[in-house]
């Protein structure tokens, strides 16, 4: 409507459709072959920015107690620290694709990995809580616009490879999580045992991926040269379009209505691709009321649920395993098991998902394997802590199995953005307060006994609403 503004899903699909666009300079015409070097200079700042996206996250967790130690802080604010990422992803992802539509999504990545580095830079001199705080939330700015622009990148400067650069920088974020976990305790004791310096170093690899991109965000021209591409870029955040492709990429399904899109595979990597059919779409029907859809409320209620596990993993689990007798720098080992069990599953469960009309019965098996992963850590924490790790790993897969769903339950490109952002966002809201309860109940209860209940009963809503999104329609059909 004319003087209202636009919402960010809107906004994503001004700058998809927008990445989609034929060069104006080259109407119809070929694509103009990009060099060599620079190729190799976008698929190594891609990779490079993929390994940044995880570690202000995934170190803090194994020097936990530590950073309390040293800043005088209270499980609460701890709990509060651990909320920050999801609050983050949520507030600063809305305003990706303005930002980009207004500087170009490369000058925004290069400006959110600047941020990184700076926050991780920042962050070992905090003298206080409030400080460590800011700083953890200026890295967490810069991953959350990065986040949601990195397919608009993948798909404008990689259109005839959207699979094998998805799955690139798919295996660099898993790759950077899991790493960032395991080596961050030996990596402080190399130091000197100073948790400062561990968290800090971190920023030197920020430093390294913000080089190509200096060069890359200077040019705004790369998706015009890229010419046309398909619809449904892969996505790994908030407000992202591309949990389409994240379903087809890794899926092998067909993706009916008007996108014109199917899934294969890359003949030359053998990774997942999304090939794109030229048939334009056809018009997208009547306006889709998001917020009165049953399935994208059970949408979102799913991807909240699974990222507030994710969550509570990321800040919680190695302190879990410490305060079990575990040492720090295993527990860190076990927290990298959790996290790199995303790798291999990221790619076998959407296939798996696209081949079934109802997704339920993953939901469930993923809910069931993480409620053992609970009891487990209730009964035994540190005889069974691999078994535990490996559970919970698997059941923290939930997010792939999300994003395919997101792009099943859709039948037009207009769809799959809105249901996307919808699902994403409030997801992401969903799942603030979750790890800062676990904070508040280990502070008062003195023990893990109260905080892994309320984990476990955190699965049940998760299960039912990942039940009800999975069922076989889509959002056009509630319109």
């Amino acid at each position: 409507m004319v003087g209202m503004h636009t919402s960010p899903s809107d906004d994503l699909a001004t700058l998809d459709t927008a990445a989609s666009a034929p060069s104006p300079a080259e109407p119809g015409g070929p694509r103009r072959a990009a060099s060599p070097w620079r190729g190799r200079v976008m698929a190594a700042g891609l990779l490079l920015a993929a390994l940044n996206l995880r570690p202000a996250v995934t170190t803090l967790g194994p020097l936990l107690e530590e950073v309390r130690d040293g800043l005088g802080m209270s499980g609460t604010v701890a709990g509060v620290l651990t909320s920050v990422p999801p609050a983050c992803f949520a507030l600063f992802g809305f305003t990706a694709p303005r930002l980009a539509r207004r500087w170009g999504p490369g000058a925004v990545v290069c400006a959110g990995l600047a941020a990184i580095a700076a926050g991780l830079l920042l962050r070992p001199f905090a003298g206080g809580t409030v400080v460590f705080l800011a700083a953890s939330a200026l890295a967490l700015a810069g991953i959350a616009v990065s986040n949601v622009l990195m397919p608009v990148i993948v798909k404008r400067w990689f259109p005839d490879r959207v699979g094998a650069m998805t799955g690139l920088y798919s295996m660099g974020l898993s790759l950077g999580t899991a790493v960032a976990a395991a080596v961050t305790v030996p990596m402080t004791d190399a130091l000197g045992g100073s948790w400062r310096a561990g968290l800090g170093v971190w920023a030197l690899l920020a430093a390294v991926a913000l080089v190509p991109w200096l060069f890359l965000a200077r040019d705004r021209t790369s998706g015009a040269e890229s010419g046309p591409e398909a619809n449904g870029p892969g996505a790994n955040g908030p407000v992202a379009s591309a949990s389409v492709a994240s379903a087809s990429e890794a899926g092998g399904s067909e993706t009916g209505g008007g996108t014109g899109t199917r899934t294969g595979t890359d003949t030359d990597t053998g990774a997942p691709a999304a090939v794109a059919e030229t048939a334009p779409a056809p018009a997208d029907g009547p306006a889709i009321r998001i917020a009165r859809s049953p399935l994208a409320w059970a949408m979102a209620v799913f991807f909240g649920f699974q990222a507030t596990a994710a969550y509570i993993s990321m800040g919680w689990m190695p302190q879990i395993f410490r305060d079990a007798g575990v040492s720090a720098s295993t527990s860190g080992l076990l927290l990298a098991v959790m996290m790199a069990m995303g790798v291999p599953l990221a790619f076998v469960l959407p296939r798996i998902a696209a081949r079934l009309r109802h997704q339920g019965v993953l939901v469930v098996i993923l809910g069931v394997l993480g409620l053992i992963g609970y009891g487990g850590l209730w009964l035994a924490p540190a005889e069974g802590a691999w078994l535990w790790a490996l559970l919970l790993g698997v059941a923290n897969c939930a997010f792939p199995l999300a994003l395919t769903m997101i792009g099943m339950r859709t039948r037009t490109h207009a769809g799959v953005v809105r249901l996307s952002a919808f699902a994403q966002s409030v997801g992401y809201l969903l799942s603030i307060p979750g790890p800062l309860l676990v904070g508040v109940l280990y502070q008062h209860s003195g023990g893990w006994g109260q905080p892994l209940a309320l984990m476990a009963g955190f699965m049940v809503p998760q299960i039912v609403a990942g039940v009800l999104a999975g069922r076989d329609r889509t959002l056009e059909d509630e319109g």
